[in-house]
């Protein structure tokens, strides 16, 4: 008995060497040497200052920068919160949004901001011409905002609906998160809808704008698989460099 326990611990001593300390030292040696930009997380460094990685999406919020498709993922490109919101194509909570009370203030809060809000503010954001059912008035607060609340409660009106059309179709990734909720690309038609807004605020042309995401727009991967993309991290940080904000 005593043999084969020694032989079962001697077992279990040479993997765990082998498997917990030899195989990784060997593969992360390798990859540190052979592709060290990848091992390290694609990280994107400005003046020595990391400022995110390429393979992460992150919150751009400013009109001077283009911004990312929707995140489900925590509170927004949450790494440690990675997925989608898993809500199918029948989901009335995805395409109209919900509400929640909050337990703090208990005042009425978004819970979940649906397609059809995200259609409106990306409209608004981008200056899109769309048809509204109601005047979008209705729906602001004392300051003049848009109170997402109350739009969200429209569209969800079981006797009469909000509807809101947008009058140039917007491609999917405008609107829809991933299914990872860190996708940092955005597609080509998606920039283009933005090109305009980001040229106001930087005082420069909309045609040097559409230059700058034609230099940044990567193809499909090796060839066939997915779709043009543009990352934009790396446009905004291009921009950065190319023009100052207005």
């Amino acid at each position: 008995m005593l043999k084969e326990l020694k032989t079962g611990f001697l077992m279990m001593v040479a993997l765990t060497v082998i498997t917990g300390l030899l195989y990784p030292a060997i593969i992360t040696s390798v990859a540190q040497v052979a592709f060290p930009d990848q091992a390290n997380g694609s990280l994107v460094t400005v003046n020595g200052h990391v400022v995110g990685s390429r393979l992460i999406g992150q919150a751009f919020t400013k009109p001077e920068y283009f911004h990312p498709r929707p995140s489900n993922a925590g509170s927004g490109y949450d790494g440690t919160s990675s997925g989608g919101s898993q809500l199918g194509p029948t989901s009335a909570k995805l395409f109209n949004g919900t509400t929640k009370i909050d337990d703090k203030t208990k005042t009425e809060v978004v819970d979940f901001d649906g397609l059809k809000d995200r259609v409106v503010h990306y409209c608004l954001d981008n200056g899109l011409a769309f048809d509204s059912s109601q005047p979008l008035d209705a729906f602001k607060d004392a300051k003049g905002d848009l109170d997402d609340v109350k739009l969200i409660k429209a569209f969800n009106d079981p006797k009469n609906p909000l509807v809101v059309t947008p009058r140039t179709p917007l491609p999917a990734d405008a609107v829809t998160g991933s299914a990872s909720g860190l996708d940092p690309d955005i597609s080509p038609a998606n920039a283009d809808l933005q090109a305009a807004r980001v040229a106001k605020a930087r005082g420069v042309s909309v045609d040097q704008v559409k230059a700058a995401i034609a230099q940044h727009t990567e193809g499909r991967t090796l060839g066939v698989l997915g779709e043009p993309h543009v990352n934009v991290l790396e446009l905004n940080l291009s921009l950065d460099q190319q023009f100052s904000r207005k």
